[in-house]
């Protein structure tokens, strides 16, 4: 699976994208965040407060509570903010 990630989420990982397996036990958008932060400081950081992590699967935005079968790509963005 390819992973994405945009702005300020993209710097503190250290990476714009990387293809991954994940663990069989991940189901939610939800798990793979929490997953995520357990994978280092960088992860960790850009994830601390994760219900503000904005997630798109297969280039589609969706809720934390979307299940993950089907993905093939996973994106996440930081909120948006107006301007």
């Amino acid at each position: 699976m390819k992973l994405r990630y945009f702005a300020w989420v993209r710097e503190r990982i250290g990476t714009a994208e990387e293809d991954i397996e994940l663990p069989a036990n991940l189901n939610t958008v939800r798990d793979l965040l929490w997953w995520l932060q357990t994978r280092d400081d960088g992860y960790a950081e850009a994830l601390r407060h994760p219900e503000a992590i904005r997630v798109a699967i297969n280039q589609e935005h969706v809720d934390h509570k979307e299940r993950l079968d089907g993905a093939r790509e996973i994106a996440l963005f930081p909120p948006m903010t107006g301007g």
